[in-house]
């Protein structure tokens, strides 16, 4: 039978509620048996002592006939009549001994002979015959044993009911430890590890890893769970081929486009002049001609160029990875660049000397790009900081290229590391050096990523990790 997460966590309250009550009760119970009893034994030694009282009065008449003393005796022998008739009166069912009514009549039959007593004494009488004294303190002795008895038997009861209700306190708390101890289980075995096993597998699912969750079988709602789950990975994987191969098919439209544009313009302007060069074969205007055949050549070399970037953009090499610090390899990459610098455009370079990092030699492409694209940004002039700084924290460190130059509208600074896309104009690039330099960054296990403001430059964020393995498909 399934039991759902609500009623397996009703049940087990119902259980502890219900033993929570039963020790609850039984510890009130005990408790009101143990505050019964000590009323008794206080009354019970109020009692005996109150008969420890008449006896002294007793003892003190036979010693000076003193009527006071025997009065004094008599008092007392009636609070312990009182005392005695309380006691059975409210605690009557609690006490012990049953035979209370017995020592009643003893207590009465004592007093009646301290009052023959002392009636005895004011008839003037001066002396009491041995007999009576002898009755008497027959009487007072029975009386002062039997209650000692009754309250030492109370006495060792109440002690008794202590260590017993102390026992029944701590056998309480088994099966309340042990109930503990099952919903613990309960929750960790049939609450928190399901939970944790769904956590895991919607973990993955964030990071693109459709894999099944593993069968879970509590009978409850988290054996649904896992199942519907599973069904929605399943079904997000057969999206996610889709998405996938969609994908494809649009990059690889876009791909094609692009290079089908950037090669029409240069074959387009080929053909014109071949055309002309064609028709006024024969027909003079030699330097025409010649400027025409020119700008073929260097429509054909801008169609070389678009094939080289394709080519590069492409390619797989292995390359030996070198290490190297940053420093030199900015350095050596500013060395190159340099002499395509303005005069009005400052480089400033921002790196420490202690970055060390295991990376191929192409890095240096992704710099001298980087730099490249910002002085076409800078028309003007402005200022090139480059900067590094280590990340110990991801194992790696990032470097900056940061222009003054025009920024990269919002609308397109998406597309900036798209194959053919440039913002320049037509024969100035092929659009494709950006993502090269991603797609470099990509091998070497790093990225790329820019930021700007119209008016206020962009800045190109790079981050590497610094080792790698020796040999990679770079």
């Amino acid at each position: 039978m399934k039991i759902s997460i609500r009623g397996k966590i009703s049940l087990a309250f119902m259980i502890f509620i219900s033993l929570s009550a039963l020790i609850w009760a039984r510890s009130y119970y005990s408790q009101y048996i143990l505050n019964q009893k000590i009323q008794i034994i206080e009354r019970k030694y109020d009692l005996f002592n109150a008969i420890l009282e008449a006896r002294r009065y007793e003892k003190n008449y036979f010693l000076s006939f003193d009527r006071k003393n025997i009065a004094e005796a008599l008092n007392y022998v009636r609070q312990a009549e009182d005392i005695l008739r309380n006691i059975l009166k409210e605690y009557g069912k609690y006490t012990l001994a049953k035979n209370l009514d017995q020592s009643i009549t003893e207590l009465v039959t004592y007093k009646e002979s301290l009052t023959n007593l002392l009636n005895f004494q004011e008839e003037g009488h001066l002396m009491v015959p041995p007999n009576i004294i002898e009755l008497i303190r027959k009487q007072g002795r029975i009386l002062t044993n039997k209650l000692e008895k009754i309250v030492k038997k109370e006495s060792d009861f109440t002690r008794d009911l202590i260590g017993k209700s102390q026992t029944i306190h701590l056998l309480a708390l088994i099966p309340v430890f042990i109930l503990s101890v099952l919903v613990a289980l309960f929750l960790v075995f049939s609450v928190n590890r399901p939970l944790k096993t769904i956590e895991n597998a919607i973990t993955k699912i964030a990071s693109g890893d459709f894999e099944n969750i593993p069968e879970i079988k509590t009978g409850d709602e988290f054996e649904s769970l896992a199942y519907s789950l599973n069904n929605m990975i399943d079904e997000l994987s057969k999206r996610n081929k889709q998405l996938v191969q969609a994908q494809k098919l649009a990059s690889l439209g876009k791909l094609t486009s692009g290079v089908a544009h950037e090669l029409n313009n240069p074959l387009n302007n080929i053909s014109t002049s071949i055309q002309i060069l064609i028709e006024e074969i024969e027909e003079d205007g030699l330097e025409y001609k010649k400027e025409l055949l020119v700008g073929a050549e260097k429509e054909v070399e801008r169609g070389k160029e678009i094939v080289r970037s394709l080519l590069e953009f492409a390619r797989e090499r292995t390359l030996t990875l070198k290490q190297v610090y940053f420093l030199d390899l900015i350095n050596r990459a500013i060395k190159h660049v340099k002499p395509e610098i303005p005069d009005n455009i400052r480089l400033k370079v921002e790196v420490p000397d202690n970055i060390q990092a295991t990376i191929g030699l192409r890095i240096r492409s992704v710099i001298i790009n980087l730099i490249t694209n910002a002085v076409h940004a800078m028309k003007d002039g402005g200022e090139i900081t480059i900067r590094a700084y280590n990340e110990l924290d991801k194992d790696g460190f990032s470097f900056q290229v940061i222009d003054t130059g025009e920024g990269i509208p919002e609308k397109i600074i998406s597309k900036v590391f798209d194959p053919f896309f440039t913002t320049k104009e037509v024969g100035k690039g092929s659009g494709m050096g950006l993502s090269i330099v991603y797609g470099i960054m990509e091998q070497h296990g790093g990225s790329i990523s820019v930021s700007s403001e119209v008016g206020n430059g962009a800045t190109f964020t790079c981050f590497l990790p610094f080792h790698q393995p020796d040999q990679r498909d770079l």
